[in-house]
């Protein structure tokens, strides 16, 4: 039996970047993943190659800045497989959108467009509050279910040059930790998942040199910790922010604590 063939799962902006790299791990251990992005060709392309793959994944059409259409993609999953055991809230996008040259020409704050700034915090905050909104009534129904918010570096956060890019993520942390109080009582876990650093993927502007990217972390290091946050050894970790790239540290300090306390962790 697969380490995950009971689990249904469903990973926002999995068609590329850490999305991809999540819903490719788990797909592998036997979750049934749903592939939730936009409605494109490439959400079409990468479902036909994970089944030509004989991976269990399936489309789902969403856009996590409109309410409308986060509600129907909670509805069809409500129909289509009758609850939901795991939510990875991963749909972003970067500070190239507001500007294209940020890695070498900081913005400050002061000259970026409203518009730019509204985008990626509809985007990378108050996406993540619509897709949990829409989809927790299935984890309450059940009286059991996991979210994963993806965020990234506090370094980010403070970084010269990175509004919007950096309150978003700074607030999808607050949202997370307070989701994760009120869902407490309910039996259904919330987490975090951060790469630990600059990952290859699209948020890197196209022109960026070969030795640069080679510094950087690849997607796949998103892997194992998704993969035990939908596995049941991590029943009851709830309120934690986890960093991939010291995955093997973290899950040492973790199995430490948990045989010392008998029971999981608390937040930290």
């Amino acid at each position: 039996m697969a380490r995950l063939e009971d689990v249904r799962a469903v990973v926002t902006g999995a068609t590329s970047g850490l999305g991809a790299a999540m819903a490719r791990a788990l797909l592998a251990e036997g979750a049934r993943v749903a592939i939730a992005a936009r409605p494109t060709p490439r959400l079409e392309t990468t479902v036909a190659q994970c089944r030509q793959a004989a991976l269990a994944a399936e489309p789902l059409p969403l856009d996590v800045r409109d309410p409308r259409s986060v509600q129907a993609a909670a509805d069809e999953i409500r129909a289509r497989w009758g609850g939901l055991d795991l939510l990875v809230n991963n749909a972003g996008i970067g500070m190239r959108t507001v500007n294209p040259r940020f890695l070498e020409a900081p913005q400050p704050f002061w000259e970026v467009l409203p518009e730019g700034f509204s985008d990626l915090i509809a985007t990378n905050l108050t996406g993540y509050f619509l897709v949990a909104r829409a989809f927790v009534p299935l984890f309450l129904a059940a009286r059991r279910g996991r979210i994963v918010n993806v965020t990234m570096n506090r370094e980010t956060m403070r970084r010269q040059g990175f509004v919007p890019y950096g309150p978003s993520r700074a607030g999808a942390e607050a949202l997370s930790m307070i989701m994760a109080e009120d869902l407490r009582p309910y039996g259904v876990s919330v987490n975090l998942l951060l790469p630990g650093g600059a990952t290859d993927t699209g948020m890197i502007p196209v022109n960026t040199s070969a030795s640069a990217r080679g510094g950087l972390l690849s997607p796949d290091v998103m892997g194992p910790p998704i993969v035990f946050l939908a596995s049941p050894e991590a029943e009851g970790v709830t309120g934690q922010r986890i960093v991939a790239r010291d995955w093997q540290r973290w899950l040492a300090e973790f199995s430490s604590a948990r045989r010392d306390s008998g029971g999981p962790l608390a937040p930290v």
